[in-house]
């Protein structure tokens, strides 16, 4: 699991079990507690890079040695804001088929609409559950 720049790095310090076939999921939320909440709660899905904000997972997926089985992000974020990622994800013929769930507190209609137009599978508000939000990764991934 990742944290912030630190590629690779499991979050509690010990070596990552995970094979290097597990499935990679990207994690991109600005708000630190939020994102160790997340990396708590899907941990056991696969293999986590977290991100601070959109240029940052731009970042991290460039460098990736294949596109990220899913992506996760918020919407209100500094720098790149989640829309705009996930826009840039779809434009680019190598990563336009990674889903993306989008997770915010953005919950109007004409956000979530926006959302969904800008290519995101799913559109959670928060405050979520998180039975719901682990069902909605283990759908995309495929995970039993």
């Amino acid at each position: 699991m990742v944290r912030g720049t630190e590629r690779y790095m499991p979050l509690m310090g010990a070596p990552s079990t995970r094979p290097p076939d597990s499935r990679l999921i990207v994690i991109v939320e600005d708000d630190a507690a939020v994102r160790r909440m997340l990396v708590a709660m899907l941990e056991d899905l696969g293999h986590l890079i977290a991100c601070e904000d959109g240029q940052d997972a731009l970042v991290h997926i460039a460098a990736l040695p294949r596109p990220p089985d899913l992506v996760i992000t918020d919407v209100m974020m500094p720098k790149v804001d989640g829309l705009e990622l996930v826009q840039r994800l779809k434009a680019d013929a190598s990563l336009r088929h990674v889903p993306v769930i989008i997770l915010t507190a953005k919950g109007r209609a004409p956000d979530m609409v926006a959302g969904i137009n800008a290519g995101a599978r799913h559109y959670l508000t928060k405050p979520f559950k998180r039975d719901e939000l682990r069902t909605k990764v283990r759908r995309v991934l495929r995970v039993a």
